[in-house]
């Protein structure tokens, strides 16, 4: 079938307003009615007027029209995409059969039983109206890693498409409260149910969901729900073992560290991490410091380890 565009029919540009269109077909219907026009293409150029303003006079049917995009060309053979109908539905009767026959083969292909826009029951002579569930909307919100373990609550500020009267979509500043839940993990998508774009003819807004993604933490490393952190040891800690107090995101706790450990060692804090049912834990990942020579005494004692302590960690390194 032809694609028709309806508004190179009424001689108007998308852009136009409602009053525009309105002025375009009372020029139209005047110059093409059958019963007036001289025209020898009258009556077909008055059917095609009427079906393009039965379209475009209707902001939410000129928007669900505009859904087509703008790469279709008058006369352009025409297949609708398998995947086209983008939640909308056409309801409430609003053409008899008779008013339909009026219309092309396009036409009945949009809101034709097997279109997209189809009718739902029968028709009243009622003017129909477009269901449309509002589209869902996608976001990113960033929080740090306290707030994942806390909880806490956050101020968005969200540029969110709205279609205006002329069925044309801009972007509005809208404001959010947003409640992070205790235990939300990065990549985890918060919904807020009714918060998407609004939904018309009487159908429900869509929703607004936020993917959570954490700030870089100068302490706090997150894999899923288990939390890393490094902590520094003195050679002599990590030799002989001992006690040091280990940052949480709970607040600081006591650790024991082994004798013999060694820099890269993973010590566990078992459900000191995110939380949840089966909450993660903790790792403390050793990093032994060495204090610097930086006097006569220091000097001396490093050399007196190296002379009663000899010591290769690089004995096995070509094996």
């Amino acid at each position: 079938m032809e694609y028709k565009d309806y508004y190179g029919i009424m001689g108007v540009s998308k852009d136009a307003s409602q009053d525009e269109i309105k002025r375009a077909y009372r020029k139209l219907a005047r110059k093409y009615h059958p019963d007036v026009s001289k025209e020898s293409d009258a009556e077909a150029r008055f059917k095609e007027v009427n079906e393009a303003y039965e379209v475009l006079k209707d902001p939410e049917k000129r928007a669900a029209y505009d859904q087509l995009g703008s790469q279709w060309r008058q006369g352009q053979d025409f297949r609708p995409p398998p995947d086209w109908d983008a939640g909308f539905e056409f309801t409430g009767g609003g053409f008899t059969g008779a008013d339909q026959s009026r219309f092309s083969d396009f036409f009945e292909s949009l809101f034709g039983a097997g279109g997209p826009f189809r009718g739902a029951g029968h028709a009243t002579g009622r003017r129909g109206e477009f269901r449309r569930r509002g589209e869902d909307h996608h976001a990113k919100v960033l929080i740090s890693v306290k707030d994942a373990y806390q909880g806490a609550t956050r101020t968005l500020q969200l540029q969110v498409p709205e279609v205006d009267p002329r069925g044309h979509v801009g972007l509005r500043p809208r404001t959010l409260n947003v409640k992070i839940p205790r235990g939300v993990t990065a990549g985890q998508q918060i919904r807020l149910s009714g918060q998407g774009g609004p939904g018309t003819g009487g159908a429900p807004d869509g929703d607004l969901f936020l993917e959570v993604e954490f700030e870089p933490d100068p302490l706090f490393r997150v894999e899923h729900r288990d939390v890393y952190v490094t902590l520094p040891v003195t050679p002599w800690e990590a030799a002989l073992g001992g006690t040091v107090a280990v940052p949480t995101l709970g607040g600081q706790v006591e650790l024991k560290v082994p004798a013999g450990s060694q820099s890269g060692q993973k010590l566990r804090l078992k459900g000191r991490g995110l939380p949840a049912k089966a909450p993660g834990d903790q790792y403390a990942v050793l990093r032994i410091v060495t204090p610097p020579a930086d006097n006569e005494a220091r000097r001396a004692l490093y050399e007196r380890m190296a002379r009663e302590m000899p010591f290769d960690p690089r004995a096995n390194l070509g094996e």
